[in-house]
C-alpha cells in the first residue's frame, strides 16, 4: 500500500510539473506574435537594389499614403528624369493631382516621414497604369538630401507583395538606367 501512494503521488507530481510547463507556451506564444520581417524578393542578382519605402496602411482597400524613397546613396547623379513601373496586378487608381515627387525627411523613432518641399515636375501616367514618368523643371540633384515620390490611394482589394522598379536618366546621359526596387506588402 505504500509503494502505491508514493507511485500515485508521483504520477501527480509529475502531472502537475509537466502540466505546468507546458500549458503556458501555446498561450504566450500567441499573446506576444509579431509579424515577422521577412521580404521576398523575385530577382536578387548582383544588379538588384532594394530601396526603402514607407506607407501609412497595409490593409487592402484602405486609404494609404506611399512614399518611394530616393536617398542620397541611391543617386550617383543628377536625375534629369525618374520613371516608376507599376506591377500589372497592383490594381488601382491612380490620379495625377495625387502623385507628386517632394524633398522629403524620413521619419523614425521620434519624427514622422513628411514632405519638406515639392518638386515642380511635369507627370505622366502611361495609359495601361505601368508607369509613371516624372520630368523635373530642374534635375534633382546627387546631395545630402533625400528624396520622394509620394502617392496618395485606396489600396488595392488584393493582397500580396508588389514590387516597383525605378529607373533615372542621369544628367549627360540619354538612356535611363536602373536606380533600384521596393516591394509593397498589402495584407
Amino acid at each position: 500500500m505504500f509503494k502505491t501512494k508514493i507511485a500515485l503521488n508521483l504520477k501527480i507530481l509529475k502531472f502537475l510539473f509537466f502540466s505546468t510547463i507546458l500549458l503556458p507556451i501555446p498561450i504566450f506564444t500567441y499573446i506576444n506574435s509579431a509579424n515577422a520581417g521577412l521580404e521576398f524578393q523575385w530577382d536578387q542578382g548582383t544588379g538588384y537594389r532594394r530601396l526603402k519605402w514607407f506607407q501609412k496602411e497595409n490593409k487592402k482597400g484602405f486609404r494609404n499614403t506611399i512614399y518611394f524613397f530616393l536617398r542620397p546613396s541611391d543617386r550617383n547623379a543628377d536625375l534629369l528624369k525618374i520613371d516608376l513601373a507599376i506591377p500589372k496586378h497592383f490594381k488601382v487608381t491612380l490620379k495625377q493631382n495625387n502623385i507628386s515627387l517632394c524633398k522629403v525627411r524620413i521619419g523614425g523613432f521620434d519624427a514622422r516621414t513628411k514632405c519638406l518641399e515639392d518638386i515642380p515636375a511635369d507627370i505622366e501616367i502611361n495609359e495601361d497604369k505601368s508607369s509613371i514618368v516624372f520630368y523635373p523643371y530642374k534635375p534633382i540633384p546627387s546631395n545630402k538630401d533625400s528624396y520622394a515620390i509620394a502617392i496618395k490611394l485606396f489600396n488595392p482589394k488584393k493582397s500580396g507583395l508588389y514590387q516597383f522598379h525605378s529607373f533615372g536618366q542621369q544628367a549627360g546621359k540619354s538612356v535611363s538606367s536602373y536606380l533600384g526596387s521596393w516591394t509593397l506588402v498589402i495584407d
